[in-house]
């Protein structure tokens, strides 16, 4: 009987001619794609939206276009604005008057809510119609419950 190539290399005859590899590369090979995972996880994880509560920013893209006419927001169509679905105050200041709808008794009050962490404030600079013909500028801001 002739015998198989294979068979002296089941018994460790010429493994000596194998590729291998040393275990400290191994051990950086499987540190770096672990490093890699962990990054990636973090990514992931910090691009994920937040969908429990929704930010003020959000809250102030919903409610621009609901006041604004040819770029100019009017304070009478805040009323307009539909219920919020968490607690909400949003508000217009300009000419040292103030505007304010808050969705219920449950929303923050705008004044009392600066500098504190349970509420997350946006505002941004709009121009408002303030009687006709007479444009200025003012503030729309809205604050909502972390």
């Amino acid at each position: 009987m002739s015998r198989s190539s294979d068979e002296r290399f089941l018994r460790g005859e010429g493994t000596e001619s194998r590729a291998a590899v040393e275990p400290i590369a191994a051990l950086v090979a499987v540190l770096a794609v672990g490093a890699a995972l962990g990054l990636y996880v973090g990514a992931l994880d910090d691009a994920a939206p937040d969908r429990e509560r929704p930010t003020a920013e959000a809250t102030l893209d919903r409610v621009e276009p609901a006041v604004t006419t040819g770029g100019v927001v009017d304070p009478e169509r805040l009323r307009g604005v539909g219920e919020f679905r968490f607690g909400a105050t949003v508000e217009i200041q300009a000419d040292g008057e103030t505007w304010t709808v808050r969705s219920g008794d449950e929303a923050p009050v705008a004044e009392a809510a600066r500098g504190t962490d349970a509420v997350a404030v946006a505002e941004r600079p709009v121009t408002v119609s303030v009687e006709p013909g007479r444009n200025i500028r003012g503030t729309l801001r809205a604050v909502v419950y972390r």
